[in-house]
Order: structure tokens, then sequence, then C-alpha cells
């Protein structure tokens, strides 16, 4: 773009002390700068100007652009050492402090959740993923190589250590954990129970599966966890509920009638017998 002279420019205020006077001069520059790519309507009040460097300063102007709430113009001017005049160096919209701004970037991996995947769904996991280590590596001696498939080596990954940890925590802290409220309000834990089948490795000492079909049947739970179909539940004891008093449903309820009812169902009984008089009265007389 053309170079003006800091003569002809509208002076403006400066924001930092150490923004040269040529620069701080070149608001109409700046400005003038915008409306080559965006009509005069686009620009808002002058924000300020921020040095940015010793020969170079951003001008800052309100951008009015539908979608663009809190954004900014910036343009960058530039000079020389003992120049008189400055030159537009960029112009940029950049979001202010209040700016309406898209949500961050997610990559692509860390977007699933646990349920997402689904039947014919592929999962494959990610590249030098932590929870992973290189498993058992056969020698090609039976008498060595059985016994390792026997005590699960024989996969070309196993868990790492990074793996068994993250999902020892989040399998105690979550809804079958010792700190579940199930788990608060039974009577005995998962350890103690019949219905639990531990698991084998370095996280049986702490999980297992449950067994019983009327509670957390097939899950992992904690060895501290606990529900009320414990094996070592046992009926209470005694005639009828331990929460209620018992009900005899046997036995008639006596209720007084008040007087007013009772005149009152007498009266419309008389009324009723003098209807059906007069009504037999009648039909003799006709006859």
């Amino acid at each position: 773009m053309d170079s003006v002279n800091a003569s002809v420019v509208s002076h403006v205020s400066r924001s930092a002390s150490d923004v040269a006077s040529v620069l701080a001069n070149a608001g109409d520059l700046a400005r003038a700068a915008v409306c080559e790519v965006a009509s005069p309507d686009a620009i808002g009040e002058h924000y300020g100007v921020v040095a940015e460097g010793e020969w170079a300063a951003s001008h800052r102007f309100a951008a009015h652009l539908r979608g663009y709430r809190g954004w900014e113009w910036n343009v960058v001017v530039a000079t020389f050492p003992g120049g008189d005049c400055a030159t537009v160096s960029e112009l940029a919209l950049l979001p202010g402090a209040d700016a309406l701004l898209p949500p961050p970037w997610v990559p692509w991996e860390d977007r699933i959740d646990p349920d997402d995947l689904g039947p014919g769904d592929i999962l494959p996991p990610k590249h030098e993923d932590t929870r992973l280590v290189p498993g058992y590596v056969e020698t090609g001696d039976p008498a060595i190589d059985d016994v390792a498939h026997e005590i699960g080596l024989g996969r070309r990954q196993v868990l790492s250590l990074a793996g068994r940890v993250a999902a020892a925590d989040r399998w105690a802290s979550g809804s079958f954990g010792p700190s579940s409220e199930m788990a608060r309000s039974a009577p005995g834990l998962c350890c103690e129970c019949g219905f639990f089948a531990p698991i084998a490795g370095s996280l049986g000492a702490a999980f297992g599966v449950c067994a019983n079909e009327y509670s957390a049947d097939g899950r992992v739970v904690h060895a501290e966890y606990g529900c009320g179909a414990h094996s070592d539940t046992s009926l209470p004891t005694g005639a009828g509920s331990p929460m209620f008093e018992p009900y005899d449903d046997g036995v008639l309820d006596m209720l007084e009638a008040s007087l007013d009812a009772a005149n009152g169902d007498a009266a419309n009984g008389d009324a009723a017998n003098g209807d059906a008089a007069n009504g037999a009265a009648d039909s003799a007389d006709a006859q």
C-alpha cells in the first residue's frame, strides 16, 4: 500500500509510551487499509495502538461483522529509523477478550466416549498406546511356549502397568466401586460373598466378577463393593414385617354415624315409603 505522510493523519492517543509518534498517528492509514477489504460499516471505534517493536505498531478497531461478536481489526503499521511516514505491514481480524469463539479443537481419537462403540465398529488402539506393551514372544520350544500360553502370555500385546493402573482407577471410582451409594449401604463386602469370582492377574487382588443374576451380574466389581443380595444375607426372623406393625384384616371397624346423618337417612326412607304408598293407592283407584 502507498505510504502516507504522518502530518496528514489524525492523532490518536497512545496506549504504550514506547510507540513512535509516526506510528501512533497512523490511525487514518490503518482505517483506510481495513476499508480496502471490508465495507466502512464493518469498522467501528479505534481501541488504541500497541507497540510491536521499535519500528512497528498495531492499531486496533472494533469489528462490526455478523457472527464475529467481540472480534477486532488489527492493522500493523511500520516505519524505518528516522522515517516520517508509515506503511501498512499486516492486516488481520483477531478475537478480542470477549470474542465469540468456536469450541477448542478435539482430535478425532479423543472424541470417542466409552459407549460409542457399536456392533460392526472398528476401533484400533492409538499409535504407541501407553496402555499396552509387547507380549511374550514364542521361543519355538513347546515345553516353554505351552506354559506361557497357559498363564496368558501368548499374545502380541498385554496390558502395561499404566494400563492396569488406569483400569483399576476407573473401576474403583465407577458404579461398582467401594465409594458408590450401593456399597455404602450394603450389609457385606463382595470379597466375602459367594457370588464373587476373582479375576486372574495382578488386578485380582482388588477386583472380581459378580455372578449374581439379581445384582451386578457379569460386571467387574471391587472387592470392597457390596449390595443387598450378598450371599450371607439372611431373612428377618419373627412374625410380620420388621418395618411395620402386623395388621389384622379380619376385624371389622365399628364407626359411629353422626345424629344429623342418621336423621337425614330416616327422613329419606320415610319419603320413599310415602311415595310407594301413594303409587299403590293410585293403582287401586284406576282398577
